[in-house]
């Protein structure tokens, strides 16, 4: 029916740790994130590797001497990171003492490991950890290819190793991200610069004036997919410029309706009854009425424990939902946390009813039947849930302010007939509704 766009890191981003096995290219993608955006980041090189060098340590031989280095060293760095942090940069740093740690469990390094634990809290907490994923193999061709003998791990360390460190992260409930390296540079590049909100030749001042939170609603299959896939495609400085819209985050409740049918379908399987659906013309039709409100809760929720408004700053977050009856979309945004509604705009995408069946089956009947992404309302469905919609009555004008628990929350309405999969179309038609919207949000009291 829809991809299942994935929010990212939600605490706002001011200081990262890059990790990841020997030779994953972590050294060469600081290096360029150092060149290419020297207004906003600072790197600092992987504190355990800069001092075998400059002291011209063993790694494996020397290990008490590299303790008492590193320990040595440890108050450098804290001001360090705490002055790049004050100078208003993005600091980023190269590995971290757990992943020392987990090379000393490795390598049978007793000392290290009991020192660890006062060694570690002597060090800002960062905000995220990213690890660049490759497999071990991997690691090894490219250790034996860049020819530093004095670095290489063998592959049972390197086991050892990840295992340790992945129970560090699990017991310390870090916020982890794993980017997958084992591909071209450029593409592991891309995503790191997405996932740290890095936007090249977008002005800081263009961001600040874009939307925080944008409330996409309409019916389904009217076009809010699409809206979600211009904006991921859009170069950022003409985002920002043009349709105030920053890098976009996604926070949308379909996936987990998605996911209660096919649990469903495991309750069925076991025997036992279905609890939120029935099987409708080869999909499913919600039989609770009890999982609208669920799901408003669910968004409020993932928001709140991912954080995703402080992680807003510099980002457009946008959610997404559908919903129908005489008071569909007055109960779901009722139900709405406030601290999500003084920061929104509504974009309403308006299809008629039969515009948005017809376009529900174009798709199914394109995609023949792939899954969440291509899932089709059944006709009776979409008539029982989505036949009659309250926008309208919400909604007097194109564009104006309702009032929300309190809370007055500007929108736009934005007609989306007749359908166009064209740039050139859509840009206009989404510049126009964005531009009147931004103005009544900016002037909002």
């Amino acid at each position: 029916m829809k991809r299942c766009t994935i929010l990212s890191t939600m605490d706002p981003i001011r200081h990262v740790i890059i990790e990841g096995l020997p030779a994953a290219g972590k050294s060469e993608i600081l290096e360029l994130l150092a060149r290419v955006y020297p207004q906003t980041v600072r790197v600092l090189p992987e504190l355990v590797k800069d001092l075998v060098m400059r002291l011209h340590l063993d790694l494996f031989r020397d290990r008490a001497k590299l303790t008492e280095a590193i320990t040595a060293e440890l108050p450098r760095r804290a001001d360090a990171i705490r002055s790049v942090l004050e100078g208003g940069f993005l600091c980023i740093e190269e590995s971290h003492l757990a992943v020392h740690c987990a090379y000393a469990h490795a390598l049978g390094d007793r000392a290290f490991i009991e020192a660890f634990n006062a060694l570690e809290g002597r060090l800002p907490k960062p905000d995220c950890y990213v690890r660049l994923e490759i497999p071990i193999t991997e690691s090894r061709t490219r250790q034996i290819a860049r020819a530093t003998p004095g670095f290489e791990v063998s592959e049972d360390d390197l086991h050892s190793m990840l295992g340790h460190l992945d129970r560090w992260h699990e017991r310390r409930q870090t916020n982890l991200l794993r980017v997958n390296a084992d591909r071209p540079a450029h593409e592991t590049l891309d995503e790191i610069e997405r996932q740290l909100g890095l936007t090249y030749g977008v002005r800081a001042n263009a961001l600040r004036e874009t939307f925080d939170v944008l409330l996409l609603l309409g019916r389904p299959a009217g076009g809010k997919s699409e809206f979600i896939d211009f904006f991921t495609s859009c170069p950022p400085s003409v985002a920002a410029s043009e349709y105030r819209i920053a890098p976009i985050s996604v926070v949308d409740d379909f996936p987990i309706l998605w996911e209660l049918f096919r649990d469903d379908d495991l309750w069925e399987q076991l025997g036992r009854p279905r609890l939120y659906s029935r099987r409708c013309d080869g999909n499913y039709a919600v039989t609770d009425p009890g999982l609208w409100p669920f799901l408003i809760g669910r968004i409020n929720r993932t928001i709140s424990d991912l954080r995703a408004l402080d992680h807003a700053a510099g980002r457009t977050l946008i959610v997404e939902f559908s919903r129908g009856g005489p008071t569909g979309y007055r109960d779901a945004l009722a139900a709405l946390s406030p601290e999500i509604l003084r920061r929104a705009a509504i974009l309403y995408i308006s299809v008629s009813f039969e515009e948005s069946w017809r376009r529900n089956i174009a798709r199914y009947d394109r995609d023949n039947r792939g899954g969440i992404l291509t899932h089709s309302v059944p006709r009776e469905e979409m008539e029982k849930t989505y036949g009659v919609d309250d926008w309208s009555d919400l909604a007097h004008a194109p564009v104006g302010v309702i009032d929300v628990a309190g809370i007055r929350v500007p929108y736009a309405t934005m007609p989306n007939e007749p359908e166009s999969n064209d740039p050139a179309v859509l840009g206009p038609r989404y510049q126009g509704a964005l531009v009147s919207l931004y103005e009544q949000w900016r002037g909002r009291s």
